[in-house]
């Protein structure tokens, strides 16, 4: 990546790392990340680009209809893992900067640093740590994110805002230890069952968030069809949307809690047992204005307040990020939207996002005075984390135009 970075024209590039403290209080050294940097001419903002090089497992080979570790064009796409989330944010980068300098040459005034990292699939362990111990080598007027996704194939998006998400345990005892479900059962209700008529209460009976406190907010501007929405997330024709509202309302502007993952033996693995204990893993996404600790207590006062037959239930935070919402009427806004606007010839939209980029408010934090904008080269059919994950080829070449663009009209905005 070093090398890579040299290559495109940055007049240097270092490989550095940060230590942390993990969840158990031991200190350990971050991955490797690359920052670059060409400086600016006095007078002359700089704009930082971030993009990372990790990406998800690529789960079930046999899913996938191309070898994931080769990128293969087919048609418009290009499939593998990584091809869109976020290699393509790290070429995007590389190839928007390599224009502006060669076209501008000397003139090329505006600062450009690079940052790519490669622990964000893994939650970034160590970025708060990276940005503070770098804070001089990182900081910019601008930071554009391209970690993101277009409205669809061909009609280019800023992402304006983002859920924040508050993720915990919930467990639920209704013993001192497991017994026979056939000398027990009936009058005893197993914690399995226990814990799943209180995760029930989680939702109204039409699928609302039914925890009270959490922020809601019902402002968006965009449409989102019904069918399209189908048709993007694969759901049953026979299944009805939760929830009530405009969907893009739904996704971005409304809190959502979905179980992400439950301790319970399987099938293969069952028995004639009366569980004493069981535990579920919750996701929660929040609105824009909530707080991931505010979050926190309102499940915990609702699940204990919903403790059925008068189990014990005990709720663990266990991951945070903070929502965000950008000021559209910002300079760096604006110049985002006009370099899409050309670049695709089309009119580009404000989105918001549902799910989180938790190190945003990282960011924002280190780096208060920054203008931080989201861009990104997926679309509706990218299926990123999933088989098959691609690359609209046309977005790609658009958004390196745009980016381009952008960099250009920043070198004249002294």
């Amino acid at each position: 990546m070093r090398e890579l970075a040299l290559a495109a024209g940055f007049d240097e590039a270092h490989v550095l790392s940060a230590t942390y403290d993990d969840e158990t209080g031991t200190q350990r050294e971050g991955m490797p990340a690359v920052i670059a940097s060409k400086p600016a001419a006095p007078g002359y903002p700089t704009i930082l680009l971030y993009a990372h090089h990790d990406v998800q497992p690529t789960g079930e080979r046999k899913l996938w209809q191309t070898d994931p570790f080769v990128a293969t064009r087919k048609g418009e796409r290009l499939y593998g893992r990584g091809a869109a989330d976020d290699k393509a944010g790290v070429l995007l980068h590389l190839a928007a900067f390599r224009a502006v300098r060669e076209v501008l040459g000397e003139h090329f005034k505006a600062g450009v640093k690079l940052f790519i990292e490669g622990e964000e699939e893994a939650g970034s362990p160590s970025f708060t740590s990276f940005i503070s111990t770098y804070r001089e080598q990182l900081a910019a007027d601008y930071i554009i994110v391209a970690d993101s996704a277009n409205w669809r194939a061909g009609i280019p998006a800023l992402t304006t805002s983002l859920r924040g998400v508050a993720s915990g345990d919930i467990e639920v005892r209704t013993g001192s230890h497991a017994v026979h479900s056939g000398i027990f059962g009936g009058p005893y209700l197993d914690a399995h069952t226990v814990l799943a008529r209180l995760i029930a209460t989680l939702h109204t009976d039409d699928g609302t968030v039914a925890v009270n406190g959490l922020v809601r907010l019902n402002d968006s501007a965009l449409e989102y069809a019904e069918e399209d929405f189908r048709a993007d997330s694969g759901i049953l024709d026979s299944v009805s949307l939760a929830g009530h509202g405009p969907i893009t309302s739904r996704l971005w502007h409304q809190p959502a809690i979905s179980v992400i993952g439950m301790d319970i033996p399987s099938i293969a693995e069952s028995s004639n047992t009366l569980a004493a204990l069981s535990r579920a893993r919750i996701s929660t996404r929040l609105a824009p204005g909530d707080t991931p600790e505010h979050a926190h207590q309102m499940l915990a006062e609702h699940l204990a307040a919903h403790a059925p037959f008068g189990a014990e239930v005990n709720y663990t935070p266990v991951d945070s990020g903070l929502p965000f919402a950008a000021d559209t009427q910002q300079e760096g806004a604006q110049l985002a939207l006009a370099a899409m606007r050309s670049a695709w010839e089309e009119e580009p939209v404000q989105t918001g996002m549902g799910g989180s980029i938790p190190f945003i408010s990282d960011l924002k934090s280190v780096f208060p005075e920054s203008q931080i904008l989201i861009t990104g080269v997926e679309d509706p059919d990218t299926r990123a984390h999933s088989a098959n994950e691609s690359l609209y080829i046309p977005d790609f070449k658009c958004g390196i135009l745009a980016e381009a663009l952008m960099i250009s009209e920043l070198c004249s905005a002294k």
